[in-house]
């Protein structure tokens, strides 16, 4: 990535090294040491008012529940089937990158490739009163989600949907049949740039981000930082034709999409760039989630792992090594790597006519949950 944020005289806090400003924690980590101080000098604590309405979805759906935390979406054509539950990132931008434009739609190609009983989680901006929800909060109203679908789903996690994907699946094991992670980080002691920096910057700069926010991390002040959008023709892994109408609109399309981000609340956020990135819980057998502790080596639920060869923010190797960590027979982890930067796995023309039907077979093949149990307990 060549972009970088703005200096202090044209608008934000210097920084040598721009991350995708889509995602966080990473997002905030380079900037986050030098910002603080200068946001609350410029009083950036109010949310202000979207300048567009939210997009729709490109696919039709219903809200099929409200929750605190998410609106459960169904997607379903039919209740023939598993379901399968499409746990989106809850990240600096929304869930609409599930399902983002015909063609670009993970929702249409699973469709497309069978699976006709599809959900996704919506997860909502934080409003001042959700500044305390944590992790917990997340994590029970996915329950309730599920329970709302029926167990056991198919529980699909993408970036930090997966790790949130992940604990759920091993702190109910028996309510996830297959669980697939895409670009998911986990095992964050194989280093990559972005998690060094999450682990060498000093709390104080992310307690500090939080604060500036009222308790919030806010969305528009991290855009704030970046003086150009991500390149949709790399993420959609497509060329847009400047002559071309449709090709214009889908351009206009995402950059609504980039400039309506999430704010988030200070609880979740903070224990996120704690728990995973800085102490490395989850891997290490110490995250505690819903009064367990989450131990992957008893997660036996066949896995699926899709990376990127590409991926600017979970490297390939450190999106792999998920597999070491799990009990799940070897014979029941499947990998694939796309080729593809991070947000081109969920939305990327090549990588949804590839990679996901791969996933679309591997989640319609037989009963490999039942075999994987028996012959792990065997």
């Amino acid at each position: 990535m060549t972009d970088k944020p703005a200096s202090p005289a044209s608008g934000g806090p210097d920084a040598a090294w721009a991350p995708d400003p889509l995602l966080w924690p990473y997002a905030a980590t380079k900037f986050a040491l030098d910002a603080c101080a200068w946001w609350m000098e410029q009083g950036w604590g109010a949310a202000k008012p979207r300048d567009e309405p939210d997009l729709p979805w490109a696919t039709p759906n219903r809200v099929a529940l409200e929750l605190p935390t998410l609106r459960l979406r169904d997607f379903s054509r039919g209740q023939a089937g598993r379901a399968v539950l499409i746990c989106a990132p809850y990240a600096l931008h929304g869930a609409l990158i599930a399902d983002f434009a015909p063609g670009h739609s993970l929702v249409e190609a699973l469709q497309r490739d069978g699976l006709d009983r599809l959900y996704v989680t919506d997860w909502r901006s934080a409003s001042s009163e959700m500044r305390h929800f944590s992790v917990d909060n997340y994590l029970a109203d996915l329950n309730v989600a599920i329970d709302e679908i029926g167990a056991p789903v198919d529980l699909v996690g993408l970036c930090q949907g997966g790790w949130l994907s992940l604990v759920y699946a091993a702190r109910f094991p028996a309510k996830v049949r297959r669980l697939v992670l895409v670009g998911s980080p986990v095992d964050v002691s194989v280093e990559s740039d972005l998690s060094r920096m999450v682990s060498n910057a000093p709390l104080a700069a992310f307690e500090g981000l939080v604060n500036s926010g009222g308790g919030l991390v806010r969305g528009d002040d991290m855009l704030r930082f970046w003086s150009l959008p991500p390149d949709a023709e790399v993420v959609l892994q497509r060329s847009l034709s400047p002559d071309s109408a449709a090709d214009q609109a889908l351009r206009d399309r995402f950059d609504r999409w980039n400039n309506n981000p999430l704010d988030l609340p200070g609880t979740y956020y903070l224990q996120v760039v704690n728990w995973i990135f800085r102490e490395n819980r989850l891997a290490k057998g110490t995250f505690v989630a819903l009064g367990h502790e989450i131990h992957l080596e008893r997660l036996k639920t066949p896995v699926f792992l899709l990376a990127g060869a590409e991926d600017e923010v979970v490297p390939a190797e450190q999106a792999m090594v998920t597999a070491s960590l799990l009990g799940t027979p070897a014979a029941f982890i499947e990998r694939a790597t796309a080729q593809s930067l991070h947000l081109g796995l969920f939305c990327g023309a090549g990588t949804l006519a590839v990679s996901w039907r791969r996933i679309a077979i591997w989640l319609q093949s037989g009963e490999a949950g039942s075999r994987a149990r028996e012959a792990a307990s065997a």
